[in-house]
Parts: C-alpha cells; structure tokens; sequence
C-alpha cells in the first residue's frame, strides 16, 4: 500500500460493517451493520458500554482485525479488501495507536522508546520534536519507572505520533488516569489534531470526553443509536469528570 493517499472529505466510509465471533449458538455478533462516515482532520469521540462494538470497529478501522462482512474505506482506498501484508503497510504507514495501558519498554528513555518508531517511518519527527509536543522536553532522558502515569502516556502519544500519523485511535487513553491527569492528555490529544492536522478517534467511557469532539458517535449494541456533530466544542481544561 502506498504512503500516498488522495484526500477526500471522508477519511473513513464503512457501509453494512458486521463482526460475528463464534457461529452457531455460540456466535457473537459484535458489529451489527455499521453505516458510517467520519470526517478527514475531526477529533472524534466513540462513547458506549463495555461490549458495545466500538472497540470491535476500531480494530477493523485500524487493520488489526477484518470484517465477517460489509466494507470500510480509508480515503479511497478499500481496507475490507486488503491482505494482511497491504495491511501491515496500510498501519505503517498511516496508522498511530494509544491504548490504555502504555507498552513502554522499560529498559529505555522516553527519547529511546519514540526513536523504535522512528527508525522505520518515512518521514518522521524526530524523537525530541514528538516528545516536545507533548511537553515533554525536560523528560526526554528519563526512563518509564521515572515517569507519572499520564507522562508515560505522553511517551505513548509522542511514539503514536512521532511517524506523522494520517489517523490516530486511542482506545480509553485516559482509562488508568485521574481527572487531572487525564485532562493533560486530553489537551496533547486535541494538539495532535489541531497542529498535525491528524484525524483522533478517541474511544472512552468518560461521557464529558464528547464535549470536545467534533463528532460524537454513540455505539450501543454492536450497532450506531446516534451521531452528534459539536458546534461548540470545549476545551479538554473545560471538561468536568
């Protein structure tokens, strides 16, 4: 897959997306149908219960895992019809991923953790420009045991962005922190999509998280029960857990 994309307004378009684990009795049907369409360059918020489909979805947006039936595109290119190797390159190339927990390899500086990224993209920030953006300057030497909870998340963020990420899914980035931590990674989340121009697909259960979305997607039993688009987004300083 190339590195080149041709920018259209969308930068994911599903049609009649269904994931089923299992068959027979025993088939779970994680996705059920999902019609979507998710804006190129939006900060966009995934609220729904445990088991509600959205980190099923994520998963096939992100090339980790396929569709048992439907399409997802990515720009103009189909996703649902890539082979795992296409994939790969799709992830390597355009993909940024922050999960809950941090995967810092803790043998390794916060310079040194970003830099794994960046010896194999393309065009890359260097490590002290990712972690400089996520205000990180004077930790750069520093080791994950050194470092706060929401510091090594910003690790997190800085190695997810370090390659220039097209899009980058952050699944509960703020699930292990408290508010006021959690409130300082929101803010580096919606500085990635504002000053890199990256599309954010953040997925949570904190219900205030929506108010500084561009678009709010409601999962709800494998399936989509509503879209709010914000007209009046906060900032993450504004937001009250």
């Amino acid at each position: 897959m190339s590195s080149e994309i041709k920018q259209t307004k969308n930068a994911f378009t599903t049609r009649g997306i269904t994931k089923v684990y299992g068959s027979g009795e025993a088939a779970v049907h994680a996705l059920r149908g999902v019609d979507l369409e998710l804006p190129a360059g939006e900060l966009i918020v995934l609220l729904g219960a445990s088991g509600s489909g959205k980190s099923t979805l994520l998963n096939i947006l992100g090339g980790l895992d396929q569709a048992t039936a439907g399409t997802a595109s990515f720009f103009d290119q189909e996703l649902t019809a890539m082979n795992d190797r296409e994939l790969t390159q799709y992830r390597r190339h355009h993909v940024g991923f922050v999960f809950q927990f941090y995967n810092l390899m803790p043998s390794l500086t916060a310079h040194e953790n970003v830099e794994l990224v960046t010896e194999i993209s393309d065009n890359p920030l260097s490590p002290d420009e990712a972690l400089a953006l996520v205000g990180l300057s004077e930790r750069t030497s520093h080791f994950p045991a050194q470092l706060s909870g929401g510091e090594q998340q910003r690790v997190a963020i800085a190695r997810a962005i370090a390659k220039r990420p097209t899009v980058l899914f952050c699944d509960e980035p703020t699930g292990a922190l408290d508010s006021t931590t959690g409130r300082t990674v929101l803010r580096v989340l919606q500085d990635v999509n504002k000053n890199l121009n990256t599309t954010v697909l953040i997925i949570t259960h904190a219900a205030a998280t929506a108010a500084m979305a561009d678009r709010v997607i409601y999962f709800s039993d494998g399936a989509i029960r509503e879209v709010i688009v914000n007209k009046h987004k906060l900032s993450a300083e504004e937001i009250e857990w």
